[in-house]
């Protein structure tokens, strides 16, 4: 697979450079789908970048895409499968620490995004989720796993699995994105794993 067809979703805000999605991109050549504003993120905008960006990609040549999205990013992908007619362009998404944009904080905030589309992903997709994460109840990220047809893992405690969480490159999810992509990587045991 052309590495360029591994898209980074960051969430509100982007992901700075020691977030693990910025060193997956630095070490792997991966693209990173950038927003025209991270700070104030309109769903519509978002997913009408989204989709040009995979209409850039040469499908003929290298084949549909594979997500690789963080928090905001997670609902986004959500909300991009729910109004695109190209969704056979994405072969699979991993989608980490999907936030409840439905929680009246974080409603507040980001208004363009609620409610969270919850309709079945046509694509393999797997949820990353922290049992402690401060924007989204375990439980909340179950449903929405359910609600998507996704495979779940519960991460342990992590916080927003971001980089403050001290990840550094977190190589078990890594591996779950090779295995995501096809590339028969052994099965392991799970965990969020600490930065080397």
């Amino acid at each position: 697979m052309n590495p360029a067809n591994v898209l980074i979703l960051p969430g509100w805000q982007n992901s700075g450079p020691d977030h693990w999605q910025s060193r997956w991109q630095a070490a792997h050549g991966y693209q990173r789908v950038e927003q025209h504003d991270w700070m104030r993120p309109l769903r519509g905008d978002w997913i009408a970048r989204l989709e040009d960006v995979l209409l850039s990609l040469d499908f003929e040549r290298d084949g549909p895409a594979v997500l690789v999205a963080h928090s905001l990013g997670c609902i986004h992908v959500a909300a991009w499968a729910a109004h695109s007619q190209n969704t056979h362009r994405v072969k699979a998404a991993l989608l980490v620490a999907p936030p409840d944009v439905e929680r009246e904080d974080l409603r507040g905030m980001l208004p363009a995004w609620s409610p969270v589309l919850l309709n079945p992903l046509p694509f393999k997709t797997l949820v990353l989720a922290s049992s402690d994460d401060p924007f989204c109840s375990q439980a909340r990220a179950q449903t929405f796993a359910i609600a998507w047809g996704a495979d779940f893992i519960e991460a342990g405690k992590g916080g927003h699995l971001n980089a403050e969480s001290g990840l550094g490159d977190w190589p078990a999810a890594f591996d779950q994105l090779q295995r995501l992509q096809g590339l028969n990587r052994p099965a392991a045991n799970f965990s969020v794993g600490v930065a080397a």
